[in-house]
């Protein structure tokens, strides 16, 4: 039942991108590391041809540097999970003074 939940909820392709929160702080816009660099996830075939729609949540743990050291997902499609953790390994965020980290969601739509 608990893949057939995910399955309902996450799926298509990418259109809103947006960074949730910082560190082990609950989600707020204003604690939340800017974004200097995104890259929009590759629209899996097989999601094209199903027509899937959907969000993709990942926890990305962010390097001071900005860089993401690290990704693990939290909920969504797993045909669209691979797509989107591609996609955060090469965003970069603004420098901080220590490793933090962000949740991601990642919105598809077909």
């Amino acid at each position: 039942m608990r893949l057939r939940n995910l399955m309902v909820l996450f799926f298509g392709p990418p259109l809103l991108l947006a960074s949730a929160a910082k560190g082990q702080a609950p989600a707020s816009p204003d604690n939340a590391r800017r974004v200097v660099r995104k890259l929009v996830p590759n629209y899996p075939e097989l999601a094209r041809k199903m027509k899937m729609s959907g969000t993709v949540k990942i926890l990305a743990t962010v390097a001071p540097d900005g860089t993401v050291r690290s990704v693990q997902p939290m909920g969504g499609s797993p045909v669209l999970i691979q797509a989107s953790e591609d996609a955060l390994h090469q965003w970069k965020f603004a420098p901080a003074a220590v490793e933090t980290k962000e949740v991601i969601e990642l919105h598809f739509n077909p």
